[in-house]
């Protein structure tokens, strides 16, 4: 065995190809809806479709392939097709259909190289120190997608939207390719090591998977999933909303939408490092189903702050993006650590694999539905107090689960290391 525990440098390695596979399309997509709209006369329902209609028809991705294959494999191919999306989306001539077809291939794209590999890679390598290491992980979201937000916008005011696209795509496969095959691994094992750097293997490495019906039969796995569903639904809703409410709240000007967009954007994505720091250290020493409840109602609580924001109101800006940005920033990463706890470390791959596809039915179709929601009451301020009921409800389901998981000594011999199929 190793002596010198590889476990830290697969974290950093996981926080680079999760931020380029992740971070940078998914936030920076936003900002060019207003694009959209502009250049090819889509209406805000339009433009929101694309997302759940892809997320809808690919639901059957996460459990009948993801757990299948090697996360690592898997992070090399979905970040393909991300580009291969991007490289679609900067080619648009106003087809609909065509739009919607590029959304289908950037959510198979985000189901294999997402969050689902990267948590089963350090579910795998770390048991004691996972909430931290999980969190590092998650930094990589928010930084890396911030650098983006600071790229886009003056690409596209010096060239155009399309030109925008076409850098965000070649970035994530230039830039996370070479550390997904010569850096990351997925287990290990691989390297002849054990979780945390121990000597002896721990026990729940002998585990067998849970099945899919398991999970199934579970109250504890509904409630997760409501809840956790609710919440990203929320979050969701606001990311993909945030800049047509400012445009809808008196940022005329494309200069100014542009950059009150930035700045929120990235105050979200640098506070929510902050977040998800903080929360994976508290859910190391505390109770995750109580570090999770107040996370989701935090989130829950931020929502009408966006109200408040108009031109020349910096201070309502600034802390409506910095407090929401901190509960987003915890929300996502403490799925994978509540299923971990509740299910098993060898069972995360499968609950995953139903969570990941139907919190993106909530990530995706909730913000569509505000935007009819914004049609039928003619704004954002209704719209916006049902996606804050909706998280206040994501929050009561948290709050329901059991502090932890039944005990379950069932082993398979030689079972061990990423998931049987």
């Amino acid at each position: 065995m190793n002596k010198k525990f590889m476990g830290w440098w697969i974290t950093i390695a996981a926080f680079m190809t999760f931020g380029f596979s992740t971070g940078l399309p998914y936030y920076n997509m936003p900002f060019f809806y207003d694009y959209y709209q502009k250049n090819f006369g889509w209406s805000r329902a339009d433009i929101t479709l694309g997302f759940p209609l892809a997320a809808l028809f690919t639901l059957w991705v996460g459990p009948l392939l993801v757990h299948r294959f090697s996360p690592r494999m898997l992070v090399i191919a979905g970040t393909l097709l991300t580009f291969l999306s991007f490289i679609g989306f900067s080619q648009m001539t106003g087809d609909l259909n065509f739009y919607y077809a590029m959304w289908f291939v950037y959510i198979v794209g985000y189901v294999f190289s997402g969050p689902i590999p990267h948590q089963v890679i350090v579910t795998q390598w770390f048991r004691k120190k996972r909430g931290r290491a999980m969190g590092i992980v998650y930094v990589g979201v928010g930084a890396i997608g911030s650098m983006g937000s600071f790229l886009v916008k003056p690409i596209a005011e010096a060239y155009d939207f399309r030109t925008a696209l076409l850098v965000v795509g070649a970035l994530v496969v230039v830039l996370a390719w070479p550390v997904a095959f010569f850096i990351l691994k997925d287990k290990p094992a691989d390297v002849g090591q054990q979780p945390d750097g121990e000597a002896v293997a721990p026990a729940d490495l002998k585990v067998a998977p849970k099945p899919f019906m398991y999970l199934l039969s579970r109250p504890a796995f509904w409630l997760l999933l409501i809840g956790s569903m609710c919440s990203i639904g929320s979050i969701g809703s606001i990311n993909q909303h945030m800049k047509l409410v400012f445009q809808e709240q008196g940022f005329a000007d494309q200069a100014d939408l542009n950059s009150a967009w930035r700045t929120a954007n990235v105050l979200i994505l640098w506070s929510s490092i902050g977040g998800r720091l903080f929360m994976g250290w508290l859910a190391d020493r505390y109770t995750k189903k109580y570090v999770m409840t107040a996370t989701y109602a935090m989130v829950a609580l931020t929502i009408p702050l966006m109200l408040l924001v108009r031109p020349g109101t910096s201070l309502e800006l600034y802390a409506f993006a910095v407090l929401f940005g901190f509960g987003m920033g915890a929300d996502y990463m403490l799925i994978p650590l509540m299923a971990a706890d509740q299910f098993g470390v060898n069972t995360l791959a499968r609950a995953m694999a139903i969570i990941l596809p139907t919190d993106t039915i909530g990530q995706t179709w909730f913000p569509y539905i505000v935007s009819l929601l914004h049609r039928a009451w003619g704004g954002y301020e209704k719209a916006l107090m049902a996606v804050f009921v909706m998280a206040f409800v994501g929050a009561i389901a948290i709050a329901l689960l059991p502090k932890h998981g039944p005990k379950d000594d069932t082993t398979v011999p030689g079972a061990a290391g990423v998931p049987a199929k």
